[in-house]
């Protein structure tokens, strides 16, 4: 293993998400400043300068051409990838707390926060080819959470969409109508808040990590429980190997109850599973608090995490790795 430490960030890291070609990390976090790195030497390139507050996602188009952001000072913004600037502000009366482009880019999800009696609810916005042509209005408002919506992603061929959140309820909606589809049955759902959701390569299944100490593996289709994955620590951020059957979490105890004398007490490790044999294959030390981001590199050979402590770790994986035999 390969670590390389990124300090670029005064706050804690909230959210990191590699473009489709993998040479490009993008970094999130409460200090108002989204970062863009190189994702194999750790070279920072630049910073998106013009959100007022905590930036709580991002995602990156296809083409590495467009930054989608969404924020506490209840904006989301388009941005030019490579120079920086600041294309689109999607204004809303709510924190924004997750984005995601569709598949071709030309929608994009946006979760806003319950806030001064309004509540959370999911924004499907059209995204202009040309920045100047761009609107501000929503084409579909979908209501239905109670408490926040910590993910909103778009189902295969962006026909629906899946959300999770605070009342640890998975929800699949049709993309077109607004129409609740699915929610997954009670007695096999998370029991906590769901903190995290993240798709598979090809889209069939999708994985989900909650306070509850367990990650779920579920089908995208059906809402079929297909794997559960129980570790110590409560679940901030999962990840999917798009090249092994290999998921990895993160978390850790709420750093406001961990004891000031040891970091182990914490269970600060990024955890890798066996994801048909549901085994824990091994552990990735670094972070010295909880970690809140994780995320795959597209080619497999790498994954990244963002903690509590302001840092993101880069684990470049050794040959070993791909020989491990559970």
């Amino acid at each position: 293993m390969r670590p390389i430490l990124l300090k670029g960030h005064e706050r804690p890291l909230t959210f990191i998400k590699y473009n489709k070609d993998g040479d490009l990390l993008f970094s999130c976090a409460k200090d108002h400043n989204p970062n863009v790195w190189f994702a194999d030497n750790g070279e920072r390139l630049g910073t998106y300068v013009g959100h007022n507050g905590a930036v709580w996602c991002c995602d990156v188009s296809r083409d590495s051409s467009r930054l989608i952001t969404g924020s506490g000072d209840s904006t989301a913004k388009l941005w030019n990838v490579r120079t920086g600037k600041q294309l689109f502000s999607f204004d809303f009366k709510c924190p924004a707390r997750s984005v995601e482009f569709s598949v071709g880019d030309r929608l994009a999800v946006i979760t806003t926060d319950p806030f001064m009696g309004v509540p959370s609810a999911i924004h499907v916005k059209r995204i202009a080819k040309d920045h100047a042509d761009q609107s501000g209005e929503s084409v579909l408002t979908l209501n239905g959470h109670q408490g926040k919506i910590n993910r909103a992603v778009w189902g295969p061929l962006n026909k629906t969409i899946i959300s999770v959140g605070e009342d640890f309820v998975i929800r699949i909606w049709d993309s077109e109508t607004g129409k609740l589809l699915k929610k997954n049955e009670e007695a096999i759902g998370h029991k906590e808040e769901i903190k995290s959701l993240v798709k598979s390569k090809d889209g069939s299944h999708f994985l989900t990590g909650s306070r509850d100490k367990s990650a779920k593996l579920w089908d995208t289709r059906t809402l079929t429980l297909i794997k559960t994955y129980v570790t110590q620590p409560p679940i901030n951020a999962v990840a999917m190997s798009p090249l092994l059957d290999h998921v990895v979490l993160g978390g850790g105890q709420d750093a406001t109850k961990v004891t000031t004398t040891d970091h182990r007490a914490g269970h600060f490790e990024a955890k890798l599973f066996d994801k048909v044999l549901e085994k824990e294959i091994g552990t990735v030390k670094g972070h010295f608090s909880p970690i809140n981001a994780l995320d795959f590199n597209p080619d497999g050979n790498s994954f990244s995490t963002g903690g509590e402590d302001g840092y993101v770790r880069i684990n470049h994986f050794d040959q070993e790795y791909f020989r491990i035999k559970v």
